[in-house]
């Protein structure tokens, strides 16, 4: 009786009504709206505006920002504001924004200690991580620096530095630790270096880094990697989004392994991949929101040369049910916009 208490109540807790995916986006073209807060219902296969990202001066855009989800709120951290006609007007913030989901309005919280942008952020314990990233534009140089964000307290407080300087690696929760993973290292000189294609693991108990080397397999960052089932899953780089497959990650072996079922030639239009027919297509965007046992792929589609129109499509793999491909209805969207950051999962309290 208590064992079959416990799977129902499991099951309810991983339903997807349960779940909201919130994502920013930015106009491609002059916008009233430069950067702002889209929400997906699962129920419904439906995005929606739920909000624009305040203080932003006048055609200008935030770019290389994080955004994450701690509880009810969602927090858009740093980033780099840029004129979207004037290139060399471009500032780097350390400007914390705070929205909270049920109340429906924003608040400043404690900025950042040292500015930055493209950097790799993650949430553990209630906490939010930041590790990496750039804090001028006048250099190609990253920063090794890190610090963490207590929400209960208002404060961000410093981490020992990474031992390479890195930006545009990706932070992930794994097995209760931050994990950074990749990046442009700017140590050491040359195409290639070992600590693009390595990790560094925060150990939040002993307050200590630990260097991973060979744990991401390229040598430009990964696009984004998720947790699903305590596995590390991936679909390509910060260039090639989608690489025509999903990878899970092998800690005993250090190494990214294809998944079963899930090789596909191009995650749109899944009915008539193969068909020689099918029109060209353009990615305008893809990012995934690990849900259950799922993994959701978010994309953006359009014909080559169409600018009045594309095409929103989210289809999803169960990491669970033998490598499974799904697909929602695709809807169409009028304009164009590009996604300012990646998606975060929200679950509501049951």
């Amino acid at each position: 009786m208590g064992s079959l208490a416990s799977s129902s109540r499991s099951s309810d807790e991983d339903s997807p009504q349960l779940y909201s995916v919130y994502a920013s986006f930015s106009a491609k073209t002059p916008s009233p709206d430069v950067n702002w807060i889209e929400c997906y219902n699962l129920s419904t296969n439906t995005w929606f505006q739920v909000t624009s990202i305040p203080g932003l001066p006048k055609n200008h855009v935030l770019k290389g920002f994080a955004m994450v989800i701690v509880g009810d709120s969602i927090y858009i951290i740093g980033g780099l504001c840029c004129h979207k006609n004037v290139i060399d007007q471009q500032q780097v913030h350390p400007s914390v924004l705070r929205y909270s989901i049920p109340e429906d309005n924003w608040s400043t919280c404690t900025p950042l200690k040292e500015p930055r942008f493209d950097f790799a952020c993650a949430v553990s314990g209630g906490k939010i991580y930041v590790a990496g990233g750039k804090c001028t534009t006048h250099s190609v140089r990253g920063v090794s620096s890190a610090e963490v964000y207590d929400p209960a307290l208002g404060e961000w407080k410093l981490l020992p530095n990474m031992s390479t300087s890195r930006d545009k690696g990706v932070g992930v929760t794994w097995q209760d630790k931050f994990y950074v993973v990749g990046g442009f290292a700017t140590d050491t000189q040359g195409p290639f270096t070992m600590a693009r294609s390595s990790a560094e693991v925060y150990d939040t108990l002993t307050n200590t880094w630990q260097f991973l080397p060979r744990m991401w397999e390229l040598d430009v960052p990964p696009n984004q990697i998720v947790v699903v089932g305590g596995k590390l899953f991936s679909s390509g780089d910060c260039y090639k989004k989608w690489k025509g497959f999903i990878e899970k990650y092998d800690r005993e072996l250090n190494m990214w392994n294809v998944v079963d079922g899930s090789s596909l030639s191009s995650p749109t239009s899944m009915l008539d991949v193969t068909s020689p027919d099918r029109p060209l297509m353009e990615q305008l965007y893809l990012s995934i929101a690990p849900i259950g046992t799922c993994l959701y792929f978010f994309a953006g589609y359009r014909m080559i040369g169409e600018t009045s129109w594309f095409k929103s499509e989210v289809h999803v793999f169960n990491t669970s049910d033998g490598g499974v491909w799904t697909s929602f209805e695709p809807k169409v969207e009028h304009g164009e916009k590009e996604l300012s950051c990646h998606c975060s999962v929200y679950k509501r309290r049951g």
